[in-house]
Formats: structure tokens, C-alpha cells, sequence
């Protein structure tokens, strides 16, 4: 399989805008899921990412493909209409490849990483909350992997959760770094699925992991990390090894 990974700027004002009309709420997510689905195929540009500048006007999707961006542009210009492209510069789609083969075992690199860290529980939870009430959760729930160690008198910081939730993700493909992996922010967020409004945990980590099997962490890169990987969380994005403290 060839990856390449791809740079669009789009306008946030348009993408609300068609959002807002097609009636699929204020979710960004879930605005581009279905934005990137019609323009360039189902699945086509995923795991993605969209980043913007405080304040900005314009932000740049980042995402990982099976074509490059001569490939893409032609895909999505056949079947072209005026409400996609007034969010999409199409003329400023760029890629550059991801080959299988620039991977070695042992090999360290940084990361910049928006996941949604939540479980399914196995079997009924119940607790009690901070104001005394009872707390139910049913067995295959989608839980806050915090919230879930919190119910099982696992004590420990959220980072060192998420951190450990990631460790376990990114196996056997690559072996994170702890002593330089930090959660950057966190932030708990309404998505919507289904027409249901969900919340959950939104957070980024920024860190460094060790590559332990190279063809699957190709395999990683394509595929993303945890769920919700076609609405924006999940992507790695690589950068030089973060700094040991």
C-alpha cells in the first residue's frame, strides 16, 4: 500500500455554512466527514485532521491516502459541485509520500495526536458521584477511559490514563515513549452520531514513540489510532522526537 500524506486549506466560514444547510449541526467533525465523502470518495482522505490558527479564518485539513494529490484532484473534479468547492481549495491540494519503507525498527519519532480515549465497558459499573447519587453505566457503554479507571478504584492522573490507553494502542506497531509524551490539552466535547449528541473526551497528546515493527506501523499510520477515525481524531502526525526532561 502507497501513503501519501495530504495538505488542503479549506475556508471554516463556507465548510459552517454548507454545514449549517445540509443540517448537520455545529460538530466540525462531522461536517467534514460527510464534506470529504462527497468530494473526494467514502474513506478516501482518513484519518484526517484540521488544523486552525487561533482566530483564523481558513484552516489546513491534514490526512493520510492511497493517492496523491494529483489523483485526488481528479477524483473529486469529475463529480465537482459549487458547495463543495467553496470550502475546499482544490487548487492548493498538495501530498507528499508516506512509503512503507521509510520505516525502521528502533527508530524514534515525535507526534502531535487528537484522540478520543474512551472504552467499551465490559459489564455493568456503578458508583457514586461527587454529590452522593448513584452512577449506572451498562455493559458496552462508550466511556471516558478515565472515568472508567476512576469506577474501578484505579487511581491515577487522566494523563497517565490516556497515556497508558495509547500505549495500548499503538502495540505491537510502536512503543510509546512515556518519560516524553505529555497530554498537550484536554477538553470534554459534544460530537454528534447518528443524530444523537454525544460527550466525551477530546484531548491531544503530543509525544514520542519507538517504531517496533515497521509494516505495522504502516499500517498504523493508514488506519489511525482509537475510534471515531472519520471525524477527525486519529491521526498521527509526525514530527522530529520530543526532548527528554
Amino acid at each position: 500500500m502507497n501513503l501519501h500524506l495530504v495538505e488542503l486549506p479549506l475556508s471554516l466560514r463556507a465548510l459552517h455554512l454548507w454545514a449549517g444547510a445540509r443540517g448537520l449541526g455545529p460538530d466540525e467533525g462531522t461536517a467534514l466527514h460527510h464534506l470529504l465523502g462527497e468530494t473526494f470518495g467514502n474513506a478516501a482522505l482518513q484519518p484526517f485532521r484540521l488544523m486552525v490558527a487561533p482566530r483564523a479564518q481558513k484552516g489546513t485539513l491534514y490526512a493520510y491516502a492511497t493517492a496523491d494529490a494529483d489523483t485526488l484532484r481528479g477524483q473529486a473534479m469529475a463529480s465537482l459541485i459549487p458547495a463543495h468547492a467553496s470550502v475546499v481549495s482544490l487548487d492548493q491540494l498538495r501530498s507528499l509520500p508516506r512509503p512503507a519503507i521509510a520505516w525502521k525498527a528502533g527508530q524514534r519519532i515525535g507526534f502531535d495526536l487528537r484522540l478520543r480515549p474512551v472504552v467499551r465497558l465490559a459489564s455493568n459499573l456503578t458508583d457514586i458521584d461527587d454529590s452522593g447519587e448513584p452512577v449506572s453505566l451498562r455493559k458496552g457503554a462508550e466511556v471516558d477511559a478515565f472515568l472508567a479507571a476512576a469506577f474501578r478504584g484505579r487511581p491515577a492522573t487522566r494523563e497517565d490514563v490516556y497515556l497508558d490507553w495509547l500505549a495500548a494502542r499503538l502495540a505491537p506497531a510502536a512503543e510509546l515513549d512515556l518519560a516524553t509524551s505529555r497530554l498537550a490539552s484536554f477538553q470534554r466535547t459534544f460530537v454528534q452520531r447518528n443524530c444523537r449528541r454525544i460527550e466525551g473526551p477530546d484531548a491531544v497528546v503530543h509525544g514520542t514513540l519507538t517504531i517496533t515493527d515497521p509494516a505495522a506501523f504502516a499500517d498504523l499510520l493508514a488506519r489511525g489510532v482509537g475510534r471515531h477515525r472519520s471525524y477527525g481524531y486519529g491521526m498521527l502526525l509526525l514530527r522530529p522526537p520530543q526532548r527528554g526532561g
